[in-house]
């Protein structure tokens, strides 16, 4: 495959300017490039927040938290316990600034083998813990940074992916991970100038990521007013109109809306790209419909009902499983399945009364009230007789609901502008390397 590839010369689709006369990337194992150091089993258990003279990379931090380019100064790294002992740390398995941490274990084949590059150390003492793989450079062939995105390129995580084993849990080796092919230029300028652009791209998404926590930040603390707190009939804020009008109401929510179930489709219909998607519990999530990978089917049953057939603004809640989760439809041609509910409204504005229940204090209730648990099934009842506070007038409905909607519309915006700067790394990642020739299983 290597001299296939050299012949042909292994170029990615889009190179810098600079660097578009510069000949083929070279191509070299894992194993030629990297050299395996010791890691520890620590649980979580033997790992602390407070203080400590050593810290610890997790591989559960790397799934779920630390960024590509990992720099202390901007991560949260526990510390190993005081009471553990640490004669068994040797020095050359200490981190060092340029070694890779790979994640070695995850249920999800997505997740496996992903990776950050110590870029920064600030002088602590960092080793790796629990189920990963430090790898460290035998000979400084890539520069710091570079190897971060190398190693998130669609080439190598399909290598990566191909070498994990597993059933239930999947793992990587040392062994089966020295096989996987790594591209990179020879020239550490054209490396440095694809980590910076890249990196830059990420500094954007971060900024962007924390404006839109921003926005959710802020209108959770303005429902927390706009609403009565609990055992409490009157909001903490109140718009000027209103502030004389009274007490909220308590209604239960079958007094302000019906109940409507699903339809039990035959699994024995779906097909690919069909006319309509199915609702399933599994596409309603907390304030989102995730309708993308619904079930599809091409014509509508004969005894299917008029209210099965979703229109946009429906709002709909779980009632198996992760019990409670309301979301709206925001997407033409769904379908209502069964164990999932549409909420009908007769007696209330219906953006304030999506918002009244979209809560935690909603969804924690309908928990406690599920038949078997938080994992069990919900009942007609157990919605319908919940307590809601209204306010009296119709118009501070509307008022409040306008409200949060004008912020929603901010949210929505931003999502779709985080999630365009996401999908576009994505496309110049696919470009900026290149694509390696399937290697013989």
């Amino acid at each position: 495959m290597t001299n296939k590839a050299e012949k042909r010369g292994l170029v990615p689709k889009l190179r810098f300017p600079e660097f578009r006369e510069a000949g083929g990337w070279e191509s070299k194992s894992m194993g030629e490039v990297y050299s395996f150091k010791g890691n520890n089993s620590l649980s979580r258990d033997k790992l602390n927040y407070e203080s400590g003279s050593i810290k610890n990379i997790h591989y559960g931090d790397i799934h779920t938290k630390f960024s590509t380019l990992f720099d202390i100064s901007k991560e949260t790294v526990p510390y190993i316990n005081a009471s553990e002992s640490q004669e068994s740390f040797k020095a050359e398995n200490y981190c060092v600034e340029g070694d890779m941490v790979f994640a070695d274990a995850s249920e999800d084949l997505a997740d496996i083998g992903k990776c950050i590059e110590i870029v920064r150390l600030n002088g602590e003492r960092v080793v790796s813990g629990l189920h990963t793989i430090l790898a460290r450079q035998s000979v400084a062939r890539l520069v710091i940074g570079f190897g971060g995105y190398l190693f998130k390129s669609h080439a190598i995580r399909k290598q990566i992916q191909k070498e994990s084993q597993g059933a239930k849990v999947l793992g990587l080796s040392g062994g089966r991970f020295a096989k996987v092919t790594i591209p990179f230029p020879s020239d550490k300028t054209e490396q440095q100038k694809i980590a910076d652009c890249l990196a830059s791209l990420d500094e954007r998404i971060t900024l962007e990521a924390q404006k839109l926590d921003t926005h959710q930040t802020h209108k959770k603390g303005l429902m927390q007013q706009l609403f009565p707190a609990e055992g409490e009939t009157l909001p903490k804020l109140r718009f000027l109109e209103f502030q004389e009008a009274g007490e909220w109401e308590e209604k239960p929510i079958g007094k302000i809306a019906t109940l409507r179930n699903g339809f039990a489709f035959k699994s024995s219909t779906y097909i690919d790209n069909g006319c309509y998607k199915i609702i399933t519990i599994g596409n309603v999530q907390a304030g989102a419909l995730l309708a993308e990978d619904a079930k599809t089917i091409s014509e509508l049953p004969p005894d299917i009902q008029l209210h099965q057939q979703l229109q946009v603004g429906d709002i709909l809640i779980s009632m198996t499983g992760n019990v409670g989760r309301i979301c709206r439809v925001d997407v033409e041609n769904c379908l209502l399945n069964q164990r999932v509910g549409k909420l009908v409204l007769h007696g209330a504005n219906k953006e304030f009364f999506y918002h009244s229940i979209n809560n935690d204090c909603f969804r924690e209730a309908m928990q406690s009230r599920a038949a078997g648990g938080a994992q069990g099934n919900l009942s007609s009842s157990a919605i319908e007789e919940y307590i809601l506070l209204i306010p009296q007038k119709n118009g501070e409905q509307q008022k409040i609901a306008d409200c949060l909607a004008s912020l929603d519309d901010l949210i929505t915006a931003q999502t779709q502008k985080l999630a365009a700067l996401k999908t576009h790394k994505k496309g110049l990642m696919q470009q900026l390397f290149p694509v390696l020739e399937e290697r013989p299983a």
